[in-house]
């Protein structure tokens, strides 16, 4: 069965893109780590302290949240033509869902690709994130995710992240090639600017993404 965020995902349209989401993407990924180290069946073949996260957009910042950062989600901006967000207002405070923060210490070593990260507007922010982190920037971004906001992140995390610039990608460009049908229905998302390669891009990906997390995860845990 496939494993996905009960607040946020397609298969439930009744909560497709809630702001609650944003409180229990955390907890959802805590609650999957405790099954694959308790009562799984591979729990014996996984090894505690190789322990390594890959998130893109809401993912990405449900990384960064794990890793110790604090948002403030009254930073969100409704949907507007801008696609960055950049441009749209403020959520009404109303619309902020209860709850605080949850970061998990057992992951070691983070790939965080485009995230929404115009709520981790201030330094203080992330000034508890001390894991290795991989960040990965679109050129344009999109589905609300700003390069500015992006860029920001990398400068003002406490511990220099590795950063990869990708030119000329769009938001959608970490997704993996679409199937002709899907491209088809779906062209906002597998339609990429004229020079970018998007199968090209993932096999550098992949490997950066590889050796990163075999790198950071290969070292002797901090105590």
């Amino acid at each position: 069965m496939p494993a996905y965020h009960p607040d946020d995902n397609a298969f439930n349209p009744a909560r497709f893109d809630s702001l609650k989401a944003l409180r229990t993407r955390p907890v959802d990924v805590q609650r999957v780590i405790d099954h694959m180290l308790g009562p799984a069946p591979a729990a014996a073949r996984i090894d505690p302290e190789r322990i390594g996260f890959f998130g893109f957009s809401r993912g990405g910042y449900t990384g960064l949240v794990l890793a110790g950062a604090r948002p403030d989600i009254r930073q969100l901006r409704m949907v507007c033509q801008d696609p960055t967000g950049a441009g749209c207002e403020r959520i009404p405070a109303a619309m902020v869902p209860p709850g605080e923060a949850v970061s998990d210490p057992r992951i070691r070593a983070f790939v965080i690709a485009d995230p929404l990260a115009s709520v981790f507007p201030v330094a203080s922010a992330l000034s508890r994130v001390e894991a290795p982190i991989q960040l990965w920037a679109s050129q344009y971004g999109g589905d609300g995710v700003s390069p500015a906001d992006v860029a920001a992140i990398g400068n003002r995390l406490p511990v220099r992240p590795e950063v990869h610039d990708v030119a000329r990608a769009g938001h959608f460009a970490f997704l993996s090639v679409c199937p002709a049908a899907f491209a088809q229905a779906q062209p906002e998302i597998c339609a990429d600017p004229a020079g970018f390669d998007r199968a090209a891009f993932h096999a550098e990906l992949n490997r950066q993404v590889a050796a990163f997390l075999r790198r950071e995860l290969e070292r002797p845990a901090r105590r």
